[in-house]
Order: structure tokens, then C-alpha cells, then sequence
């Protein structure tokens, strides 16, 4: 187990899905911060979307831990390197408090990364029509881990009247091993839209200052926030924390950032800064030509099929990426960037847009979900990433499936040698032409330090052959 450099730390965990972790945690991020407290977000597991809701409130870019794609270290020095300038960082869990990446360990899991971290878990649980009952879920949630420690629970969804507040606080002496801290009125008000992906992100409408001081409000009724922040430890801090300095640039990366693409993992950002890259962002959807002096693109996911009939139409942008890739310069992109360079899209509602056609790929879009796990990857072939041999560790989910795929000269499907928990997997191939990288698995650079460098590395050589 370890320790971390941050002062006030704390993990919000929810006993499932859907019980309220996520409005909790910008309830709270939003109440510390009209207090003049400066708030470090942090999200477990491969979310993209919360992590958006999370640096709209807290004025500070968010940030994954996740036990799974990375190693404990490299969890400490993410969190250590964001934290240490916050006065409190609040971590939202994923799924339920001991879910992950398979049924029978921790790996991935909120309960993990607690531990990992070295901080208490505030427990989030439904209790919509409970009473004695809430107390035996509570108690099984706290008895689970022994190594866990506790903040305290919530109650949430609980009805507007006071006797059922009494009741649970009455049923929770039968669970002594944490306490309860509050009841938040059931108010289905405060809630994000949702779409088939999850959350609307915080580009497409994040809350606003009102929906922010209501959420603060109904937090702040219900909690009395200086004793929570007087249950966690005070864990100190360590000097060399902070970030690095950034070095001199050698390349200039294009990076496509819009509403039709922002799934990035920040670290994979950092990660490329480190190595030499200078960021340039540029947006698929508005821009008519790449800006000057690019030697490489990263194109992540998002939701291009929200924004395929702009993308579509977006023919100048679409021709210049083409050709680019097609004469050798580096292009790595995941899932919506890889729809984005293949031939089209076929959306739900049965419209095909013509794509970039780089790739002689088409994609349907589902109406159900496809594909959803943890990913480990060995290079089979030499790509802008690596060398055959590389690996590196992430994670698939999407909605869509290839529809079909064609032949070029020098493309390959088998990039890629792809690993669950289960073993060998057939159906996540890598697609790989000239300096091209494409696949539907998110990278995370930081389980492989090579990742970033390598990136770099193949558009200096692009730039000075």
C-alpha cells in the first residue's frame, strides 16, 4: 500500500452504477471550490467523459488512475504529480466500490486504487425505499476488504421527508465500522443527459455556474463538509513533486480536438510533450487545412458519428490528411480516428458518409454496444509507436463494428496481437499502411514510457529524412 504527497485526499465510490457517484463528486468539487479551495479531480478506470464534467467544475484539467492499464508506481506519480498543488483532491471511482477488470480480483477496481493511493473511501449507496436493509448493504461493503479505510457513507435517492433520514441513521449503528455523514434528497433535477456512450461531455454541455451552485447547495445541505474534511488525513507532501519542465521541441503534432474527437488521455499529452512534441490542435469538423509545419497527427476517439455528415463535407481536410499519410507521415489514431481515415460510416439512422479514405475501411454504427474491455497489445509489425515486440496496455469500447475491409498495397491487419484476462483475442485487429497506426484500442502511454518517444521520434525522422 502506498502513500501519496496530498494533503486532504479522498476516494467517492458508489456501491454500483447509477447510485450517484459521478454527481456527488462534482457536488463536492463544486462545494470546496466556492469556498476558495483549490480541487485536483481524479477519475478510475479508462473514462473519458467524466473526467471532461470534472475539469469544468474544478477549473483544473482531470486526470485517469487506473490499476489495470498501469502500475502502481506509475498511479502514485500521476496522482502525486497533480495533487501536490491542490489543497484537496476528490478521486470518483469506478462501477461499484470492488468492481474492475474481471470478477474474481481487484485489478482495475476503486477499491484497488483507495489502496493504491492510501485514502479513505466515501461510500455513495441508493437507498430508495431501505431502511434496516441499508445498514446490511453498508455492512457487507465495509466487512468486504479489511485493508480498506472509511470516510464515511452517504445516502442518496433518499425520500424529502425527515423520518427516513432517521430511520438509516438508526440502521446504521448496526454497521459500525464507518458512519453515516448524510442524506441527499432524491432530485432527478440535477442530472447529466446521457447518450449511448454514457455522459454528454463537457464540450457539448457541461454544467453551467447555476447547475454548479445548485449542486454545491444540495451537497452542502446535506453534509457537513468541515467534518468530512476533518476525517482525512493530513498525509503530507513531498518536494520533488510538480511537473516537469517541458523540453525543447523537435516536431510539431497536429492533434484533432473538437466535439466529434476528445477522448485523449491527458498523460498520453504530457507523455508526448516530454518527449519533444509541440501539441498543435486542430478540429476535423471547422478547419479547412491542417495548420503549417505538422511531421505527424494523432487523431483519438469521440463521437464522429454525432458529426458525420460535417466531417463528410469537410473535403479539403479530408483530401490533405489522405495524402499525407499516403506519402509516409506519421498517423496514429484510435477508434472515432480511425473511422475518421477509413472509407465511410454508416450511421443509425442509415445515412453513409463519405470519410477520409485513407484506410479502405467502412464502419457501421450499432445500436447496442459491440465491444467493452481492458486491452494488452504486442506489436506484430513495426509501427510509429514501436517495433515489433512493443507493448503497451489500454482499452476498447465502442458501438460500431467494421463492415468491411478491403486491400491496398502494404496494408496489414495484424499489427496487432491482442490479450484480455480471458487470453487471446481475434477481433481487435491493428491496422497498419506506411506510418499509419490505427485501431479501436485507447494506448495508454504511460504503461509503456517508449510509447511517447517512439511517436516523436518517427515524425523527427519524417521531418529530416
Amino acid at each position: 500500500m502506498g502513500v501519496c504527497d496530498l494533503a486532504k485526499t479522498i476516494v467517492i465510490a458508489g456501491t454500483s452504477s447509477g447510485v450517484g457517484k459521478t454527481m456527488v463528486s462534482l457536488a463536492l468539487m463544486a462545494a470546496l471550490r466556492q469556498r476558495g479551495i483549490a480541487v485536483q479531480a481524479f477519475k478510475v478506470g479508462p473514462d473519458f467523459i467524466d473526467t471532461g464534467h470534472h475539469a469544468l467544475v474544478t477549473g483544473r484539467t482531470a486526470h485517469n488512475l487506473d490499476g489495470c492499464m498501469l502500475p502502481p508506481d506509475e498511479n502514485r506519480k500521476i496522482f502525486s504529480r497533480y495533487a501536490a498543488s491542490a489543497q484537496v483532491a476528490v478521486v470518483e471511482g469506478v462501477m461499484g466500490l470492488y468492481d474492475g477488470a474481471n470478477p474474481v480480483d481487484e485489478a482495475g477496481s476503486t477499491a484497488q486504487m483507495a489502496k493504491i493511493l492510501g485514502a479513505p473511501v466515501l461510500l455513495v449507496a441508493n437507498a430508495s425505499s431501505l431502511a434496516r436493509s441499508f445498514a446490511a448493504l453498508i455492512r457487507g461493503y465495509t466487512g468486504f476488504d479489511p485493508h480498506l479505510t472509511w470516510a464515511g457513507v452517504l445516502a442518496n435517492q433518499v425520500g424529502g421527508g425527515a423520518a427516513h433520514g432517521r430511520m438509516l441513521a438508526q440502521a446504521m449503528t448496526l454497521a459500525p465500522k464507518t458512519s453515516l455523514l448524510g442524506c441527499l434528497v432524491d432530485k432527478r433535477d440535477l442530472s447529466l443527459p446521457e447518450r449511448h456512450l454514457g455522459l454528454i461531455t463537457a464540450e457539448e454541455g457541461g454544467l453551467g455556474p447555476l447547475e454548479q451552485e445548485q449542486l454545491a447547495a444540495w451537497l452542502e445541505k446535506a453534509v457537513d463538509l468541515n467534518k468530512l474534511l476533518g476525517r482525512l488525513p493530513d498525509l503530507g507532501k513531498e518536494s520533488n513533486t510538480g511537473l516537469e519542465p517541458i523540453p525543447p521541441k523537435k516536431v510539431r503534432l497536429g492533434v484533432a480536438r473538437d466535439r466529434a474527437f476528445c477522448f485523449y488521455y491527458h498523460e498520453n499529452l504530457r507523455r508526448l510533450e516530454q518527449a519533444g512534441a509541440e501539441l498543435v490542435f486542430f478540429s476535423p469538423l471547422h478547419d479547412s487545412a491542417l495548420p503549417p509545419g505538422l511531421s505527424g497527427l494523432y487523431l483519438g476517439g469521440g463521437y464522429p458519428e454525432l458529426y458525420a455528415r460535417n466531417l463528410s463535407r469537410n473535403v479539403s481536410l479530408k483530401k490533405e490528411i489522405a495524402e499525407l499519410g499516403r506519402t509516409g507521415m506519421p498517423i496514429y489514431a484510435e477508434c472515432g480516428g480511425m473511422m475518421y481515415l477509413g472509407r465511410e460510416m454508416r450511421d443509425l439512422g442509415g445515412g453513409v458518409w463519405r470519410m477520409a479514405g485513407l484506410l479502405p475501411l467502412s464502419f457501421t454504427m450499432l445500436p447496442r454496444l459491440k465491444t467493452l474491455g481492458y486491452r494488452c497489445v504486442v506489436f506484430n509489425a513495426d509501427t510509429p509507436l514501436g517495433p515489433a515486440g512493443t507493448t503497451a496496455r489500454g482499452h476498447e469500447f465502442h458501438y460500431s463494428e467494421i463492415s468491411s475491409c478491403g486491400s491496398v498495397h502494404g496494408m496489414r491487419s495484424d499489427c496487432y496481437a491482442a490479450f484480455e484476462h480471458g487470453g487471446p483475442l481475434s477481433d481487435t485487429p491493428g491496422f497498419g499502411l506506411g506510418n499509419t497506426l490505427v485501431s479501436y484500442v485507447h494506448l495508454h502511454f504511460g504503461s509503456n514510457p517508449v510509447l511517447a518517444d517512439n511517436l516523436v521520434n518517427a515524425c523527427l525522422k519524417y521531418k529530416e529524412p
